[in-house]
């Protein structure tokens, strides 16, 4: 059957989302450190190449939805992807401004200065499971790309959520089977999940990477991907090949998350598993309307970064974060 290319986009998606390569920045292309100037903050991004794969489970995988199939095969560009989850150590300089002001050795630029913040939460956001070096969780999809647009004004740099696509390839790393390890008798090795995570989160990195140097994509927290969730998304791509596929969010339930986390048993980890968020998960909060902020039954949810290879013009850059909150009443 013939092939064809089909490349989901929006009005500004498809160049923030999906730039075309030139021969200098694939030579390029490499992991890096990113470091936020004036202070002692860093993180570490690993260079994903471009390449193709099955998205989806097969028929025969043992514990598969129906929302996982067809499958089919995706081309993805290449892009950068955060070695770990966002910790609390970059997310509350995020949230408060005098943290951050007392991290930095150097005033804070107009433009850092500027960006508009999270209310603060009137509950611990940690649930007293722990905050340095401990994956942030409890944010709203909302929260996370305004957490993306504070990088951006701290470091120059494009910072966006993963792609469904992106996010499945990633953790995947060239695998085929259910997890990116060989067996699920091994992801004790490689997870915290229901059984083993005494139903808390722990310090991203403690477990083993996956076969392309990311950690904690199976389990830990469940993490914000940018697309709309739809059951039936891979019927659309039945006979076809997906060009960077992205279904971009008009409403507010249901977003796409990935990876499980530590209340989840371990079918719920597989790379191929989907879950859209849901309105419960801010059941516990009595603002009307709800924040746009914060996810007060959410505390399995978190965050992992990426980077296109090649900038978008700052027009693109700023209507991807500038959307408007969408009110949850």
């Amino acid at each position: 059957m013939r092939s064809f290319i089909l490349h989901f986009k929006s009005a500004f998606l498809g160049l923030i989302l999906f730039p075309l390569l030139t021969l200098a920045q694939e030579n390029d292309f490499k992991s890096y450190t990113q470091n936020l100037e004036g202070t002692d903050l860093k993180f570490d991004m690993i260079a994903i190449p471009g390449g193709s794969f099955n998205m989806g489970s097969p028929l025969t995988e043992a514990g598969r939805r129906p929302d996982e199939g067809p499958q089919h095969q995706v081309r993805i560009s290449a892009f950068w992807m955060g070695k770990h989850e966002v910790t609390w150590d970059f997310f509350e300089p995020f949230v408060y401004k005098n943290q951050e002001i007392s991290r930095s050795k150097v005033p804070l630029k107009q433009q850092v200065d500027a960006l508009t913040r999270p209310t603060k939460p009137y509950v611990d956001m940690t649930w007293g499971m722990g905050k340095e070096g401990f994956p942030a969780i409890g944010m709203t999809q909302y929260a996370a790309i305004q957490f993306c647009k504070w990088l951006y004004a701290r470091t120059g740099e494009f910072y966006r959520l993963p792609t469904e696509a992106e996010w499945e390839y990633a953790c995947r790393a060239g695998t085929n089977g259910a997890y990116s390890h060989p067996s699920e008798s091994k992801l004790d090795d490689y997870a915290w999940y229901k059984a083993n995570s005494g139903n808390k989160t722990h310090p991203v990195g403690e477990k083993k990477p996956n076969p392309w140097g990311l950690f904690d994509m199976h389990g830990n927290v469940t993490e914000w991907t940018y697309d709309q969730y739809k059951p039936d998304t891979y019927s659309k791509f039945a006979g076809i090949i997906a060009q960077d596929p992205v279904i971009p969010f008009e409403t507010l339930y249901p977003n796409s998350v990935r990876g499980g986390s530590y209340e989840d048993p371990a079918t719920d980890l597989r790379s191929a598993s989907r879950r859209g968020s849901l309105a419960e998960w801010k059941q516990i909060d009595p603002q009307i309307p709800k924040s746009n902020w914060w996810l007060t039954g959410g505390t399995f949810v978190g965050i992992r970064v990426v980077r296109p290879l090649v900038a978008p013009s700052k027009e693109e850059i700023e209507a991807y974060y500038n959307r408007e909150p969408i009110a949850d009443f």
